[in-house]
């Protein structure tokens, strides 16, 4: 769990000085661009304070983003049918979403299974080079109980490997939080399917 947060912490860190820090840098340099422009060319400083106006209102979206990708407010409040097409929607990949809960789970498995969702269709949009793909999410019984269901299919290039640096030691870890369980095929050429069993009051 120690390793899971950390990566977690690793990954909020890298998409904030990767991305949000970048731009911040580049706000402030076209604002100090403007202001030395001011007596000498007031209509190009104008021009300036407002390429910095359009980036910054960008660096707001791109740091909701972040937000969301933590546990978004829709989650807490509307469950997995809510949240889920919003993280498909989000995607540059179109994404068919399909939930059948009776009930909902502990906050718990809905979080972690929100971030597996999330992080598996952000590896399809990385790695996999696919036209579609989908997320499908149910309560199973099991014997050891009702678990939560998770899963998540492309029509991409298949091949997905650990070893190759495709995101999926972040998702064993999380589901290993919480006891959960994690299968994925991907032959070549064939696809991804990857499948997260959460317990339900994990």
């Amino acid at each position: 769990m120690v390793d899971a947060a950390e990566a977690e912490r690793r990954r909020i860190e890298r998409d904030l000085h990767d991305g949000a820090q970048q731009r911040l840098l580049a706000v402030t340099l076209t604002l100090s661009r403007a202001r030395s422009r001011f007596d000498r060319d007031p209509r190009g400083a104008r021009e300036l304070l407002d390429e910095a106006q359009a980036e910054a209102k960008e660096v707001m979206e791109e740091l909701r983003e972040v937000a969301r990708g933590l546990h978004p407010r829709v989650l807490t409040d509307h469950g997995l049918e809510a949240a889920l097409p919003v993280a498909a929607g989000r995607s540059p990949v179109p994404v068919k979403v399909e939930v059948d809960l009776e009930g909902r789970p502990s906050p718990r498995a809905e979080g972690v299974a929100y971030y597996v969702a999330s992080e598996a269709l952000t590896n399809v949009a990385k790695h996999a080079r696919a036209s579609s793909a989908r997320i499908a999410v149910r309560r199973v019984a099991a014997r050891r109980g009702a678990v939560l269901e998770v899963k998540v299919s492309d029509d991409g290039a298949g091949g997905a490997d650990p070893e190759r640096g495709t995101g999926l030691y972040g998702l064993w870890d999380r589901l290993d939080a919480v006891d959960g369980r994690l299968e994925v095929r991907s032959p070549e050429g064939g696809g991804t399917v990857l499948t997260a069993e959460i317990p339900w009051e994990a």
